[in-house]
């Protein structure tokens, strides 16, 4: 890997520790040493630092695990004009992301274990945050034959995804369900019906109609995770719902929790922090896939990852390049990055009282790594020493010249944010400094 090694502990004092793991909000210090940590919370200020420590003085700054976020598109390989594992290395130390899950869907798409297995070593010797691997579902994601769960998990793999399709075959979702229950393997699949979907580029309102833009419908959604979720309780297998948009979808993932249905669900913080109106005049880094729908869908959003109904929130980093989005709004491709901006635009929330600090964290952090089976999102002893500083009151404005995205397609060019990133340690190395 391309990030340095680190020799000398490091001590973080006089923070505010942020460990939903461990239940820790409050006064403490983080000891990191051999890229492990040592102590977290009010332990490690009393225990001290040993002899030669580098002493970091947090005061007024909050200390918490790595961001973990299940959910980003990398174009590596194949499309390295829009981003590459370096470049999106870069982008998420300073959206305070320490681990990013790749998705397979490059040139080629990532559906062998020799290409797991490049991916997943390119990135180490490149990014200088850890990368891993989601794998495709199906051959060519092709949405029919299975690929090899078993040998695609040993080969690094941490799930299986559809990626930006959706599966219309049941019988290939209920397989792929059964399939993984071997290997306790996670089936991650973006519920949304291509029919109903049609040719909508928005989503289906009033807006839309005074727009002149064809509309999506929520049930695009709602239909096919009532499906899956019931798959899901057929097969026993793991399931995850990606990228939730819709308002009635919540009560359908507590209903699967609620009969012990072994699902989870994703949202993206695009759709936690913006809607529908934000398009204004047929601006296209507002076009995503699924589509930002009304402030009805985002606040009950909202109040699904307060109460858990949604475990955890993505970044759905998706670089796209100027040809594919200086078009007219229908033509426009999908996709807005959001590795730089993860944290910041939740923290929004924070702000607004719309989340506890802890939650988010545990939502953007501890769940996704427990979801992914991923070592990280946790400030316990022993823990690889992954760790973010941030300041929750610092504002700033996002200025599109200092993104650090090879890809320039926010939707939050010139917003106003309250809280950033300050430092960034990986395995205990420096990797981001304000």
């Amino acid at each position: 890997m391309s990030r340095m090694t680190q020799n000398r502990p490091i001590w973080l004092t006089n923070a505010r520790i942020v460990d939903p793991s461990q239940g820790l909000d409050g006064p403490g210090a983080v000891l990191m040493s051999g890229g492990r940590i040592i102590a977290a919370g009010p332990a490690a200020i009393n225990n001290g630092a040993p002899e030669g420590t580098e002493v970091i003085n947090c005061h007024g700054l909050v200390v918490a695990p790595g961001l973990v976020d299940l959910c980003a598109y990398i174009g590596e390989p194949g499309h390295e004009h829009r981003e590459t594992f370096a470049s999106a290395g870069r982008a998420a130390a300073a959206g305070g992301i320490t681990t990013v899950v790749a998705q397979p869907d490059t040139d080629p798409c990532v559906d062998d274990p020799a290409l797991v297995d490049f991916v997943a070593t390119r990135a180490r010797h490149t990014s200088i945050v850890r990368v891993k691997v989601m794998a495709a579902l199906t051959k060519g994601q092709a949405g029919g034959e299975l690929t090899e769960f078993g040998l695609l998990q040993e080969a690094g793999a941490v799930g299986f995804t559809s990626g930006r399709q959706s599966l219309a075959n049941a019988q290939v979702l209920r397989r792929a369900l059964t399939y993984a229950k071997d290997f306790d393997a996670l089936i991650c699949h973006r519920p949304e019906d291509a029919a109903l979907k049609g040719a909508g580029v928005m989503n289906l309102s009033e807006t839309a109609v005074r727009l002149g833009l064809n509309g999506i419908p929520a049930e695009a959604e709602t239909t096919v995770l009532a499906r899956d979720l019931r798959i899901a309780r057929l097969a026993g297998g793991r399931y995850h719902a990606s990228l939730l948009s819709a308002a009635e979808s919540p009560a359908l993932i507590a209903w699967a929790k609620g009969l012990g249905i072994r699902a989870t669900a994703s949202t993206s913080i695009a759709h936690l922090t913006l809607n529908e109106t934000d398009i204004g005049a047929y601006r296209t880094f507002f076009k995503l896939s699924p589509p930002l729908r009304g402030e009805d869908d985002r606040l009950t959003l909202v109040d699904a990852v307060r109460d858990g109904s949604i475990d955890i929130i993505v970044s759905n980093h998706d670089p796209q390049d100027v040809e594919t989005k200086r078009l007219p709004f229908a033509e426009a491709a999908d996709g807005a990055i959001g590795l730089e901006t993860f944290l910041a635009a939740g923290l929004r929330l924070v702000h607004a009282d719309k989340l506890s600090l802890s939650r988010l964290i545990e939502a953007m952090s501890t769940r996704p790594a427990e979801i992914a089976g991923i070592d990280a999102g946790t400030l316990k002893t022993g823990a690889p020493a992954d760790v973010i500083v941030f300041d929750l009151d610092e504002p700033w404005v996002l200025n599109a010249r200092d993104i650090v995205s090879k890809a320039k397609n926010t939707p939050y060019e010139a917003a106003r944010f309250t809280g950033r990133i300050r430092r960034t340690f990986v395995g205990g190395c420096p990797v981001f400094e304000r």
